[in-house]
């Protein structure tokens, strides 16, 4: 297995998050291969995919680093592993790397949601290092 950073938007990548998304969410479709060349483009998200041994995208993470008045701040989003290759460590990879990226970047927090009823991703959290938050979440569905 191998991570990378992606530095270009193809059809490959189009290809696999065409299969990818369905297995993270089905309330957004799949991205578009204008949308992930923007996500590509964008300086504050970068976007990582986890191949295996064959060089099939098998997994993606996407880290986002901002800056607010208190500090650098980083969220992980859209942690995707293929059903054939889950139980790999693939997911434990790639959020390693995410955590690697983000000190290089000197981020102060990293931050993550997930859904409860995804036992899996939780205990790969954990086992991580993240902790539960004490918080309220909210959001404000804009479309």
């Amino acid at each position: 297995m191998h991570i990378e950073i992606v530095t270009k938007a193809d059809e490959e990548l189009f290809e696999a998050f065409q299969r990818l998304i369905p297995q993270l969410t089905n309330n957004n479709p799949p991205p578009s291969l204008d949308d992930l060349s923007a996500v590509v483009r964008d300086a504050a998200s970068t976007l990582m995919i986890a191949r295996d041994d064959q060089g099939f995208i098998v997994g993606a993470l996407t880290l986002a680093v901002y800056r607010v008045p208190s500090g650098v701040r980083a969220m992980i989003e859209d942690v995707i592993v293929d059903g054939s290759a889950r139980g790999q460590g693939i997911g434990e990879a790639l959020v390693k790397r995410a955590i690697e990226l983000a000190k290089e970047k000197k981020v102060g927090t990293i931050a993550l949601t997930s859904s409860p009823f995804r036992e899996a991703a939780n205990k790969l959290y954990v086992r991580t290092g993240f902790t539960k938050r004490e918080t309220n979440a909210y959001q404000l569905k804009l479309k």
